[in-house]
């Protein structure tokens, strides 16, 4: 299925080789630090953005910052990359990020709402929500 550096692909799909110039975009990406946010960050930092690594633990977020700087050196154009504490679930945290966040850019072109999910729990966050929507439970 290819060399040993390709990923398999299939037909139809889209592929992050895909992934137009960023140069002089600035993204914010929730959860960041692992999976899919992770992999979205270091995408869009490869392809020229600047990626802010929106996270809610700082030692997973530092260690995500400094893996995609690492994956960086060696891109010519690549993008830049930033940890930012935010935990999305605290409303005054979300406060606090977003005047931080507006003290040292003066745009933002890409939001992703990047979230894992956890089925089962019920949990209040610290303002009085449902810390994850259950979308099916209607039709249940």
């Amino acid at each position: 299925m290819g060399s040993s550096n390709s990923r398999p692909q299939v037909p139809g799909n889209w592929h992050a080789s895909q992934i137009p110039s960023q140069k002089g975009k600035v993204a914010v990406i929730t959860g960041s630090n692992s999976g899919i946010g992770y992999e979205t960050a270091l995408q869009l930092a490869r392809n020229g953005a600047h990626v802010v690594l929106a996270c809610r633990n700082e030692e997973r977020g530092r260690e995500a910052e400094a893996s995609i700087r690492e994956a960086l050196a060696t891109i010519p154009d690549a993008g830049t990359v930033e940890f930012m504490q935010v935990d999305v679930s605290d409303l005054s945290s979300v406060k606090q990020f977003t005047e931080e966040f507006k003290k040292t850019h003066n745009r933002l072109n890409l939001l992703i709402n990047n979230a894992g999910i956890m089925g089962g729990v019920y949990i209040k966050t610290v303002d009085g929500y449902e810390r994850q929507a259950r979308p099916l439970a209607s039709s249940m």
